[in-house]
């Protein structure tokens, strides 16, 4: 059994989703939800799911193994985020070389960094008259969004979008690709 932990600091509507994707497969499962924030509704969405719960502390998490002996002692073996704000530390990506993925709403390089989440994406996207936005998804490394791409889809960007009207339309192709796509990146290692 791949056993997978999600880390999420917001609602939750993509963790959701990739535990609700996992949920009777037969040999993929999320076993553990992790959050830096105590009030995230992802907390009361893993509830909701059955899943364990933890939440961390920034010194916690940068300043000790607790989380990587936490996942450890799960038999946790590959990790997903979503909407998870903090670089990871060098402790947790060496535990998990090449087994971390992120999905970043925008067509990686551009629209990524640090500051670079939610509505500023958009916003970001909009502003700068782009005619075509997305999703990434790509493997975590000790920078934000700069992990090698595992997989792009893109949507139109209409010239009276507001930022609202696109996030519906990334969300749309982050709930429909994120899980696949993490599945088969699990079949293929």
């Amino acid at each position: 059994m791949t056993n997978i932990a999600i880390l999420a600091s917001g609602s939750g509507t993509n963790a959701q989703r990739v535990s609700e994707y996992f949920a009777y497969h037969p040999s993929i499962r999320v076993k553990l939800i992790l959050s830096n924030k105590p009030d995230a509704y992802v907390l009361n969405r893993a509830r909701q799911l059955g899943i364990p719960s933890q939440v961390f502390s920034r010194k916690t998490f940068y300043d000790t193994h607790e989380i990587p002996d936490l996942l450890k002692k799960n038999d946790i073996s590959f990790i997903v985020l979503a909407g998870f704000l903090w670089l990871l530390p060098e402790n947790l990506l060496n535990a998990y070389p090449g087994r971390i993925v992120n999905i970043h709403p925008a067509l990686l390089p551009k629209y990524g960094g640090k500051g670079m989440y939610g509505a500023r994406v958009h916003e970001a996207v909009i502003r700068s008259g782009e005619r075509e936005s997305g999703i990434s998804i790509h493997y975590v490394n000790e920078k934000y969004d700069a992990g090698d791409v595992i997989f792009r889809a893109s949507c139109p960007v209409m010239p009276d979008d507001t930022v609202d009207r696109l996030a519906a339309r990334i969300h749309e192709l982050e709930y429909k690709h994120y899980p696949v796509v993490i599945e088969e990146v699990l079949k293929g290692s």
